[in-house]
């Protein structure tokens, strides 16, 4: 009867589940998109967030705190891609209004994520 040696098959194996952590454990989880606004201006904020896909989203109110000077916010709403920093930000027009579709922002994190590849 032949003995298989299977340590090397193990070994593959164990190599291959590591290199899926780590692909995708940085590219998911860590690409976050954040819409600042403010409570007088909530009937512009952004609606298409929630449909965006391999990040995490968060509404952020200037209101209170120091959001506005931390983040250097001029005009709301504002939307930062992060990636552990800062990566694209879109600002509304003079009329308050959110010109960047979804796709556009959608593209920035694939172009994050295929980064990592």
């Amino acid at each position: 009867m032949r003995k298989i040696d299977i340590s090397w098959r193990i070994f593959g194996i164990y190599l291959l589940v590591l290199v899926l952590v780590c692909v995708f454990g940085k590219a998911s989880g860590q690409i976050s998109v954040s819409q600042f606004n403010a409570s007088w201006n909530g009937s512009n904020s952004v609606d298409y967030l929630d449909k965006l896909t391999e990040c995490e989203v968060m509404n952020v109110s200037i209101d209170e705190g120091t959001w506005q000077k931390d983040f250097g916010i001029v005009v709301v709403p504002t939307i930062i891609v992060f990636n552990g920093k800062e990566v694209e930000r879109f600002q509304a027009n003079i009329m308050m209004v959110m010109e960047a579709t979804r796709k556009e922002v959608q593209n920035i994190i694939d172009e994050i994520i295929y980064s990592d590849f």
